[in-house]
């Protein structure tokens, strides 16, 4: 059995995930098939990451205009960062993997094995809320989290950033279109294939534009040895200037 994966950045409708609006298109009488995985206030889960680090910042500051008062508002009325983000993730479409067939059953098994081992590898990715619907037409899974990077030198040494949190997992921006966001994505598809191999279903890759991970772990251990060879020419250049000063020490 061969089925495509589909991975896409979301809205972030907690509303519409939550079942407390319902669309057009949900089947009502399914709903109760649907799995919640977790469901916490976005608000407190603000509290709880970021303010033993908002404190600390904020004893720093010797002028009040840079005082922070709620970080949460900082981040929603800013520019710069998002409040969380939201991917979703779907095996198959509505004629191969339908919800009401024993391969959409099939479908809700292996989404559930790929969320349960979601948050322990993505560490600086907190999940505050994560569904599985089962009562549209394909199964697919909603995973909302808040982004964030801890040691910060800027700002709060605990903050929201989704690039940073994304370097601290090994993805690091290259070329436009291997951005730290799809590099993870297709990371994420990778290992979402991982899980639907024990299941005897093989990943149906479509169309040339997308980059099998191999290629980008590739292109990654490409750079990492550049850098490495750098850093050793650095070093040895380092060393040959030390003993070029020392035997100019010597003939003064």
């Amino acid at each position: 059995m061969e089925r495509t994966i589909s991975a896409m950045i979301g809205k972030g409708s907690v509303n519409h995930n939550t079942r407390a609006f319902t669309a057009k298109n949900v089947d009502k009488n399914r709903s109760a098939d649907n799995v919640e995985f977790c469901q916490e206030d976005i608000k407190q889960v603000y509290h709880k990451l970021f303010d033993e680090a908002l404190e600390r910042y904020n004893a720093k500051q010797k002028r009040k205009d840079r005082l922070i008062d709620n970080y949460y508002e900082k981040i929603r009325r800013g520019k710069q960062e998002k409040l969380f983000h939201e991917v979703i993730f779907q095996i198959g479409n509505k004629d191969d993997m339908n919800a009401k067939s024993e391969d959409g059953l099939l479908a809700k098994r292996i989404l559930t094995e790929f969320m349960d081992e979601f948050q322990a590898r993505n560490p600086y990715l907190y999940v505050f809320s994560a569904h599985l619907h089962m009562d549209e037409e394909t199964p697919h899974l909603h995973i909302d989290f808040v982004s964030y990077i801890t040691g910060s030198k800027r700002g709060l040494d605990t903050r929201v950033s989704l690039k940073s949190a994304l370097a601290a997992e090994g993805f690091t921006g290259g070329t436009r279109g291997a951005t730290e966001l799809n590099q993870w994505i297709a990371s994420e598809k990778q290992e979402l294939a991982t899980v639907m191999e024990r299941y005897g279903v093989e990943w149906l890759q479509k169309g040339t534009h997308e980059k099998h991970l191999s290629v980008l772990e590739f292109e990654k251990k490409e750079r990492a040895k550049e850098v490495a060879e750098l850093d050793s020419q650095k070093r040895e250049i380092s060393s040959v200037v030390l003993q070029l000063g020392e035997a100019v020490s010597v003939k003064k």
